[in-house]
Parts: C-alpha cells; sequence; structure tokens
C-alpha cells in the first residue's frame, strides 16, 4: 500500500506519444517538479489534456518550448506566446472546449461514463465541427474538428460530449499519505481531482507527506483508490503569472 517512490522512478515508463492529464489552472496547482523530472527525461511526441499549457518558462510551457508536446486538449490557451505561435503555424495540434465540459469529460472518464450530453457548445463550431484543431503551413486548416451528435432533451438541443482516459495524470496536492489520499490548497482542487480520475495511472506530487490515518477522513479531497504513485516534493517552486500591485498614496 505504500505508494511513495521518487520522481525518476514515477515517470519511468512514461514513453513518446503517452497521453498525459496534467492538473492545474494557470500556474495554479500545477505539478512543476513532476513536468521538469519529464522535462529532464526527454520524453517527446506527448498528447496532453490540460486546462492550459502553463507560460512560456514555466509549466507545461517548459515541455512545449522543447516541442516535446504534439496535441493539447484544453480550454484556455492565453499567457503562452510560444502556444500560439506553434498553433498557428501547424506545429500543434490543439483541441479547445469548454472549461466546464472539459472537467465534465475527464470526470466522466474517471467514472467509466463513456459520454454525456450537454448544452454548452450548442450552435457554435464546437457542436457544429469545422473548429481548426491543426492548420496547415500555408495558414488553411489541416484538420478540423468534426460535428458531434446532437439530440433535444426538455425542448433544449445538447451536444454529445466523450469522456476522456489518459495513459498518466499528474497532479500536485498540498498534503498526502503513503495509501495515496491527497488533500488540495484551496483554488488547487481546481482541475487536480479531475485529472487524477481521469489517468490510468495517476502520480501524485505532494508538499507534505503525511502517514496513513494522519489525515481525517472528511478532510480528503481525493481518495487514494485513484492514485498509484506519490512523491514526496516539500520544497516545490512556486510562481505567480502577473504580479498586480496598487499604489497606495503615502
Amino acid at each position: 500500500m505504500d505508494k511513495v517512490i521518487d520522481a525518476d522512478q514515477a515517470l519511468a515508463d512514461i514513453r513518446d506519444g503517452a497521453s498525459l492529464a496534467v492538473g492545474g489552472f494557470g500556474l495554479c496547482g500545477i505539478p512543476s517538479s513532476l513536468i521538469y523530472t519529464l522535462h529532464r527525461a526527454g520524453v517527446a511526441d506527448l498528447q496532453v489534456v490540460s486546462n492550459n499549457c502553463g507560460v512560456d518558462d514555466w509549466g507545461l510551457g517548459i515541455l512545449l518550448g522543447d516541442k516535446r508536446i504534439s496535441r493539447v486538449t484544453g480550454s484556455y490557451v492565453g499567457e503562452n506566446k510560444e502556444f500560439a505561435r506553434q498553433y498557428l503555424s501547424g506545429e500543434l495540434e490543439v483541441e479547445l472546449c469548454p472549461q466546464g465540459t472539459l472537467a465534465e469529460r475527464l470526470r466522466a472518464g474517471g467514472c467509466g461514463i463513456p459520454a454525456f450530453f450537454t448544452p454548452a457548445g450548442v450552435g457554435s463550431q464546437i457542436a457544429d465541427g469545422g473548429l481548426p484543431w491543426r492548420y496547415a503551413a500555408d495558414g488553411t486548416v489541416a484538420i478540423a474538428s468534426p460535428r458531434k451528435e446532437q439530440r433535444e432533451f426538455g425542448g433544449v438541443v445538447h451536444v454529445l460530449e466523450e469522456a476522456i482516459v489518459t495513459d498518466f495524470a499528474l497532479v500536485s496536492a498540498a498534503t498526502g499519505d503513503r495509501h495515496g489520499n491527497l488533500v488540495f490548497d484551496k483554488t488547487a482542487q481546481n482541475f487536480n481531482p479531475l485529472c487524477a480520475m481521469a489517468g490510468r495511472i495517476t502520480v501524485a506530487e505532494v508538499e507534505e507527506l503525511v502517514e496513513p490515518g494522519e489525515i481525517d477522513p472528511a478532510q480528503v479531497h481525493l481518495p487514494g483508490v485513484f492514485v498509484q504513485r506519490v512523491v514526496h516534493v516539500p520544497d516545490v517552486e512556486k510562481r505567480t503569472e502577473k504580479t498586480t500591485v496598487t499604489e497606495v498614496a503615502s
């Protein structure tokens, strides 16, 4: 039941072409230590599912900058100029979907639900197809999103969205025990539990490692059944995307 190993061991079986669900929102709650270790390992052609792709020099942005990522499924692509450049030049395939839909696709994958209907995206290219997934070098659309099934429920049209299941998931938690039970700090609960559920093998980096039984069961945000490997990172570096200050008159 002891799932604690070092980062290199935890990621050793991630190969080129693997699919990854990566927790975090912006730079909040991202598994930066695991991402750094994966970058150092030289793995490439990764298919990443994450709310966004970090910034140019941090988070998933360091993998993207070295062209280790070939496809991204996400809901927000701001704050990363290299992401935009690769997408528009045809170097990167990108599937955009509404943020709530992305969250539910991950949750459904973890719950064994193959697909679900939602009204989000109806009347747009999300449902009707034609959203550019990959551009050609000349700026034309090389791969476009397909049209999705639509049905009416209670007089409202809904679109069918498929669940997401990935080979691996990388998440970050404030506290975890040796059995993989996790507690996330405030808004770091964002996509971390959902990504952890969607991964066939989930690796969690934890800032504070405690013994089984030390976490009140009522305080557990994600039970250890969803976590296969735990990596202790007590001194993980954290960054802020943007710092906004207000001058106070003296």
